[in-house]
């Protein structure tokens, strides 16, 4: 079984400027084009934690709270949340800053779930993580509710297996 790894080891900061070719007609950064990004950044903070190939098992919601303009530097920071058998989840969240204006905003964030595997493609063991902040604990407790409510939504367990978030509802 791999060493587990301290949480802050996965982290990953990635920078981009917004240009031209980036860009729809009202000089916005084009959502596909933010995406993936966003996934490169936290295929990379996946693969820091496991040391192996990743590959992206889902993504959560993304909303577009605010419009990235042209020019503007986008900046995402990625760190691994908890890891399970070969899974893990990553959050990630995305700044726009205008560097002339010296404005800098918050514009998403989201949860991605990559798995480890070998060089054959099969999923393979990853480390244990070992939260470190109280921000680190919280999400690593919460990762388990997410996750099965990703494995409801798929399909590949039913509801009433998914004990984690049956405890939320629970009102006896």
């Amino acid at each position: 079984m791999p060493q587990p790894k301290k949480a802050s080891e996965s982290d990953v900061t990635m920078t981009e400027m917004v240009l031209p070719n980036d860009t729809n007609t009202l000089n916005n950064l084009m959502g596909g084009r933010l995406l993936h990004w966003m996934d490169i950044c936290a295929a990379i903070s996946a693969q820091k934690h496991s040391n192996r190939i990743v590959v992206t098992a889902s993504v959560d919601n993304v909303s577009f709270t605010e419009p990235i303009k042209l020019g503007n530097i986008v900046t995402m920071k990625a760190r691994v949340t908890r890891s399970f058998n070969s899974s893990m989840e990553v959050f990630l969240e995305v700044w726009a800053e205008d560097i002339p204006a010296g404005h800098r905003i918050s514009t998403n964030s989201a949860f991605y779930t990559f798995v480890a595997v070998d060089q054959n493609g099969r999923p393979i063991e990853v480390p244990e993580l070992v939260p470190e902040t109280d921000a680190d604990k919280e999400l690593y407790k919460s990762a388990l509710r997410r996750r099965q409510l990703r494995l409801v939504l798929a399909g590949r367990i039913k509801p009433e297996e998914a004990t984690e978030l049956k405890a939320l509802f629970d009102l006896k």
